[in-house]
């Protein structure tokens, strides 16, 4: 296929790059400039959008997309597919889609899970809003970049799930960082802790997958002085979503807003640059009520 790509930062430039080296011809445009090897770059957002089967975004936040459509549906080809991949509120997307339907165009909603390694290794987990039959000709460029592609329902259903997705996750870490705490006041064993909790009712991604304590678990962020694999600021602003989308549903949420209410705190008192799962070393210097 031909396939103009917009934004190709962290998230998007693998992701461009391993369908380029799947065989598909593979445009690119970022503001910045970024060059990614087997990407041809393009010297506009129209020449990047011109002519292709389907032209993919992966932006920074819903304004910016919602420009970025405004500018590009109308040089789409007349069968072109337009799949944004940022992670956006709902509103945002059913915008996108809503442009790209007034121009004659098919169009999903299909943000990510898995982060710059998912990015970079193609295991990503896509969900999906849209129509089938988009879906259906996306699904091949899914499978280039992850691992798992779910269609979840109408325009906006894969930013829905995104943002439940997100919040689960937000909330779960802060409690896998809070019981490492305690657990240090309480005089066990970090790797002690890990043997227990990863095999018992304590289990959870945040635990199993991406440990926040150095040396214990499979490789994390917080083995590499916690570098963002996933930022502070990203998990607030996914977070800050979820909350903007509870409250347009009216659905409480309370353990989702103490969690945004803890990363802003974070983000906002040395957290910005590290990856989410440095609350670990924020708590375990805290004492009972402190803010975090």
């Amino acid at each position: 296929m031909r396939i103009g790509f917009f934004g190709l930062g962290n998230m998007g430039g693998p992701m461009a790059a391993n369908l380029a080296s799947a065989g598909h011809v593979v445009t690119g445009y970022d503001v910045a400039g970024v060059q990614v090897a087997g990407v041809a770059p393009a010297a506009s957002a129209e020449a990047a959008a011109r002519g292709q089967d389907v032209v993919i975004t992966m932006l920074p936040n819903g304004r910016i997309l919602r420009g970025v459509y405004d500018e590009i549906v109308v040089h789409g080809e007349k069968d072109a597919l337009f799949i944004d991949c940022s992670t956006v509120d709902v509103e945002s997307a059913l915008q996108a889609h809503s442009t790209a339907r007034g121009a004659g165009l098919a169009s999903l909603d299909a943000p990510v899970s898995g982060g710059i390694a998912g990015a970079a290794a193609g295991t990503l987990t896509f969900m999906i809003g849209g129509e089938e039959e988009a879906f259906r000709r996306a699904l091949p460029l899914f499978e280039i970049m992850g691992q798992k592609a779910v269609h979840c329902g109408a325009a906006g259903t894969g930013q829905s799930a995104k943002i439940c997705n997100n919040m689960i996750l937000g909330i779960s870490m802060i409690g896998v960082c809070e019981a490492f705490a305690l657990a240090d006041r309480l005089g066990l064993d970090r790797q002690k802790m890990f043997d227990v909790v990863s095999t018992s009712s304590g289990y959870c991604w945040s635990l199993n997958n991406y440990c926040p304590a150095p040396g214990v678990g499979p490789a994390s962020p917080a083995d590499n002085g916690y570098k963002p694999g996933f930022a502070a600021e990203l998990m607030l602003k996914d977070l800050m979503l979820s909350q903007a989308a509870a409250e347009a549903a009216d659905a409480a949420t309370p353990l989702g807003a103490a969690a945004t209410a803890f990363y802003h705190a974070f983000v906002e008192h040395g957290g910005r640059g590290r990856d989410f799962s440095a609350v670990l070393p924020r708590l375990s210097e805290m004492k009972r009520g402190d803010e975090p």
